[in-house]
């Protein structure tokens, strides 16, 4: 019988809540302008912070699909709210994956890993 791991923390339910607001801006996006490209990514990009939260919620020390997935999209995001200075979508978007990708990286280096 599997163990028991006891309910999950918050920062799990943070990223299950960020892979829901990146997944609802590519559905938003395609539902106002008609964009596929941007329900693809934000369908994929969601998909894959989902999953990397859910792997974080497994074991906390699995954290590189969920950095690499916010990472990325804090840099594209930013780079996209530099050149537009556009606060929705990407400003939106670009602030809450850099707080995640620096939430991953301080509980990466408070914890020590085995």
């Amino acid at each position: 019988m599997p163990k028991d791991s006891g309910p999950l923390v918050p920062l799990h339910w943070l990223g299950f809540g960020y892979a829901a607001l990146v997944a609802s801006g590519g559905i938003i996006g395609y539902a106002k302008a008609g964009s596929v490209p941007s329900l693809a990514a934000g369908l994929l990009f969601g998909g894959l912070a989902g999953l990397g939260s859910y792997q974080l919620s497994q074991d906390p020390k699995n954290i590189w699909l969920f950095l690499v997935t916010s990472g990325t999209l804090a840099g594209i995001m930013g780079m996209r709210f530099y050149n537009s200075r556009k606060f929705m979508p990407a400003g939106l978007i670009a602030g809450a994956s850099l707080l995640m990708v620096v939430k991953l990286g301080i509980s990466a280096l408070s914890k020590p890993h085995q």
